[in-house]
């Protein structure tokens, strides 16, 4: 393990495998690599990628290189990219139902660590887990106001990074937190309404295209089928 560590930070510089053990951490549960895994196989799938290219093809060693760069930008789209965003949307949806309940039990007087404490109990998501994750690691010595910045920099939801941020300094500032939650609760609920408008709107074109994929031809071919026969008779 210490060998491949070190080959792959002769390949890659400091700031190349920061930037994605940032990305990987953003994953939370679903990424399975480490910084090393995830290097090395995207230069092994690369290589490999190159080989066959050069065996398999007459002019290989033309477009082996191509494929091996195709292969390389696209291991990390859907590794990282893509999973990132699936994740984001995941994160996004949970947040209305889980900030909603914080707010709630802040109403009942609650400060926030116990508030965030008691919300995490009541609620199973994902989001909640790395609230979870944050408050163990208060358990450590971190401060709550640390824990929240770190949980901010493992969520690279623009929305939830946000959300954090704006809990953060009002906790600071001392500031009404609940004001902020308020505002914050709205916002999701409106971006979640306008989501859902979005799908409807969607709805006509699926149909558009499923009519001309299927329905289109099938009247076709009753409409035409008795000439047809008649024709082949």
């Amino acid at each position: 393990m210490q060998e491949q560590t070190k080959f792959i930070e002769k390949i890659y510089s400091k700031k190349e495998l920061n930037e994605i053990e940032s990305k990987l951490k953003c994953l939370g549960s679903d990424t399975k690599y480490t910084v090393t895994s995830f290097c090395l196989s995207r230069l092994i799938i690369s290589a490999l990628a190159f080989i066959l290219i050069v065996l398999l093809t007459d002019a290989g060693y033309i477009y082996a290189p191509f494929v091996a760069i195709i292969c390389y930008y696209l291991f990390y789209y859907l590794n990282i990219t893509k999973k990132t965003k699936i994740r984001n949307k995941r994160l996004e949806h949970q947040a209305l139902y889980f900030f909603e309940i914080l707010t709630l039990t802040l109403e009942s007087g609650r400060n926030l660590e116990n508030a965030l404490k008691v919300t995490c109990t009541n609620v199973d998501s994902e989001i909640s887990s790395e609230f979870k994750d944050a408050l163990d690691e208060m358990k450590y010595g971190k401060s709550l106001i640390e824990a929240l910045s770190d949980l901010k920099k493992r969520t690279s939801s623009d929305i939830i990074g946000n959300i954090i941020l704006n809990i953060i300094q009002t906790n600071r500032f001392g500031n009404s937190i609940l004001d902020t939650l308020y505002n914050e609760v709205n916002f999701l609920r409106d971006k979640e309404l306008l989501s859902a408008k979005e799908q409807i709107n969607k709805i006509p074109n699926k149909v558009s295209i499923i009519s001309v994929l299927f329905i289109v031809p099938l009247i076709l071919v009753l409409i035409l089928g008795p000439y047809l026969i008649e024709f082949i008779s």
